[in-house]
């Protein structure tokens, strides 16, 4: 009777030990199929915006510790395939050595390149205020690429502008605000008004 028992023990052993083996041999295999699905079938990137601020201000700091800018507008969005963000009526303050904070304000902006760009589109306006070593400078486009790290603004696009009395315009503007740059690359006009004939 014994050896009986014995024998019913040792093919309950074994047919565990078979379902066990089938179990991890279905859960291997689960694995790999999923693994290789994945590789085939990659996740598709979110490419809809994943949130947005209203009436939002934004500040980007410098090394060390100045603010280069503060950006404020009606609604921000922020677009995840490129982490930029989407800008409904922006204004920006732009801050350098040597010369007033400027103002620029358009219709909608983005911006990109871990917040190093800021992508001005739609009546683009640049207000400067008049300082003891400058006239009042103001800027008008329909596109402009702003630098603020590197206090530079460019645009392909035509432009006016205008500083004290005197109007000039163009077409393709790049401004270096650190170096004291300034480049038209076409169509260049202008009306020049000295600074003792500019009235008060």
């Amino acid at each position: 009777m014994s050896g009986l028992r014995q024998a019913n023990n040792v093919r309950i052993i074994v047919l565990f030990v078979i379902t066990a083996a089938l179990a991890l041999g279905s859960l291997w295999i689960v694995e790999v199929m999923q693994r290789k699905s994945g590789d085939m079938f990659p996740a598709p990137q979110r490419s809809e915006p994943d949130y947005y601020v209203e009436k939002f201000n934004f500040v980007r700091m410098g090394p060390s510790g100045e603010a280069h800018y503060i950006l404020t507008g009606a609604r921000m969005t922020h677009n995840p395939l490129d982490n930029s963000y989407f800008i409904e009526r922006p204004v920006m303050h732009s801050y350098g050595k040597g010369r007033a904070p400027m103002l620029s304000r358009s219709d909608t902006a983005t911006v990109s390149n871990d917040s190093t760009e800021v992508h001005m589109h739609d009546n683009v306006l640049v207000d400067r205020p008049a300082s003891a070593t400058s006239p009042h400078f103001q800027l008008r486009t329909t596109y402009l690429l702003a630098l603020p790290d590197e206090d530079i603004i460019k645009t392909p696009d035509p432009v006016q502008i205008i500083q004290g009395n005197s109007t000039l315009t163009g077409v393709g503007m790049f401004a270096d605000n650190a170096t004291g740059e300034f480049r038209l690359a076409g169509n260049v006009k202008g009306r020049y008004m000295p600074p003792q004939a500019q009235t008060p």
